[in-house]
């Protein structure tokens, strides 16, 4: 399996992504979360290069407030609005439903009991965006392709540029930053370790 690969460090940035998102109410693990533990200096060594950059935590925190909503990523306050402006109160619909099929029945499923431990007894839970899945799946991808054996955080902040299209995505767009310039960057950072 992929997660046998990742360093120490990977894995304290994985683990850090869960916490973000359990920290800001969310649902899964999207690729803002993965963002936010890179950001984390004590789990990340990206996060001097990001720093640099000019993003920081409490910025990103904000931006991703802007955009959804705590408890809830698929309806936040602008859908909401948008529903009532023609007519349809969310929040009603929902406690209409909670009612008729009861409360957390808008909730996804919880993982099953029997999953596999990872990173040293922690468990990987499937609450992980698709996108956030395959940044940690272009991790894997960035490592094999600069032939290195282990999966550090500086290939998920590798697997994050090359995906591409999630909040972080634009999150980082917004902050001026070039993809290009800090994936060149972050392969410095390769060059400079060996």
């Amino acid at each position: 399996m992929m997660f046998e690969r990742f360093t120490v460090q990977a894995r304290d940035v994985v683990r850090g992504a869960v916490l973000a998102r359990e920290r800001l109410g969310h649902r899964n693990v999207g690729t803002e979360h993965l963002l936010l533990a890179l950001l984390d200096e004590q789990r990340s060594s990206v996060a001097g290069l990001l720093h640099r950059a000019g993003l920081d935590a409490a910025r990103v925190t904000e931006a991703i407030d802007r955009r959804i909503d705590r408890d809830t990523e698929e309806f936040g306050e602008r859908d909401a609005e948008a529903l009532r402006a023609i007519g349809i109160d969310l929040a009603a619909v929902r406690a209409r439903l909670e009612e008729s099929f009861g409360e957390g029945a808008l909730e996804a499923p919880s993982p099953p009991s029997a999953r596999r431990r990872l990173f040293g007894g922690w468990e990987f839970s499937g609450r992980f965006s698709p996108r956030a899945r395959k940044v940690l799946e272009l991790a894997l991808r960035e490592a094999i392709q600069l032939r290195h054996r282990e999966i550090g955080a500086e290939h998920i902040l590798l697997g994050l540029l090359r995906e591409g299209n999630g909040l972080a995505a634009l999150l980082l767009a917004e902050a001026g930053l070039d993809p290009a310039e800090l994936r060149r960057r972050t392969l410095d950072t390769f060059r400079e370790a060996a």
